[in-house]
């Protein structure tokens, strides 16, 4: 699929729950927070669900979408970096492991513009042979806000690095995020580039090939919409194929 006049399709990834509603106490769900196709449509896309499905499926699907964006979650379980879990991880979602890689993996060798927000940009850089620190309070202590209160999205400031297409998108030194996390970046994935830090040296922002981006904070939680519409953008600028991007396969969950 190719946007030309028409908004473009931008697929994002979902949990897959249990829920309820109504006279249903429980029921496996396939859930997204508003504000995430929210942030697709005010950017100028329209907004897809892409529940989990099979691996080998993600292809197929990546080649109908004009850009795609993984959203945020749970912890990625440490298996697919070759860790152990650390007490404070919760990897309790397995198909949105395998599913969100492999149409990490799909996008990248399509050259499909790609949007990873926190989970998913922790993703994209496992994807591409990285690993994450697991707590963030044992690498870089309390002094910074990473996780808000319980139900709630802290704020804190990043630095777009200077030379990148973040900078270009950000061009202060400085910008405040909404942000909800307690892993990071630890060991960068081949093929990407660091291009935002937090105060306390936290990876908050990384880009690859094309238009290839993950940042840490959560764009669907505020008002800024410049990385949410560089995405629908690129989408028009995007190749018909593009080179191979170097992408390390994950080990298989343990």
């Amino acid at each position: 699929m190719r946007a030309m006049t028409s908004r473009p399709v931008i697929g994002i990834s979902t949990f897959l729950t249990d829920a309820g509603w109504g006279r249903w106490d429980s029921m496996r769900s396939v859930l997204l927070p508003a504000r995430y196709p929210e942030l697709v449509r005010e950017a100028g896309g329209i907004a897809l669900m892409l529940p989990p499905d099979a691996p080998e499926h993600a292809a197929a699907v990546v080649a109908r979408l004009d850009g795609l964006v993984i959203a945020g979650g749970e912890d990625v379980d440490p298996a697919l970096y070759g860790e152990r879990p650390h007490p404070a991880t919760v990897a309790c979602a397995p198909e949105r492991d395998l599913w969100e890689a492999a149409l990490i993996r799909a996008a990248l060798a399509a050259g499909t513009p790609l949007l990873g927000i926190c989970r998913g940009m922790q993703l994209l850089n496992v994807v591409c042979g990285g690993s994450l620190f697991q707590h963030l309070p044992d690498v870089v202590g309390e002094e910074l806000s990473h996780l808000g209160a319980p139900g709630e999205y802290g704020r804190h400031a990043v630095r777009p690095v200077p030379g990148t297409l973040l900078a270009d998108l950000l061009p202060e030194e400085s910008v405040s995020v909404p942000t909800f996390h307690h892993q990071a970046v630890a060991r960068l994935g081949e093929g990407l580039t660091v291009s935002a830090y937090a105060e306390d040296g936290t990876v908050e922002a990384v880009e690859g090939a094309g238009f290839t981006v993950g940042v840490q904070w959560h764009p669907e939680q505020g008002e800024d919409l410049r990385v949410a519409r560089a995405l629908v953008h690129a989408t028009r600028l995007a190749p018909l194929t593009a080179p191979a991007v170097p992408v390390v396969p994950a080990a298989p969950v343990r």
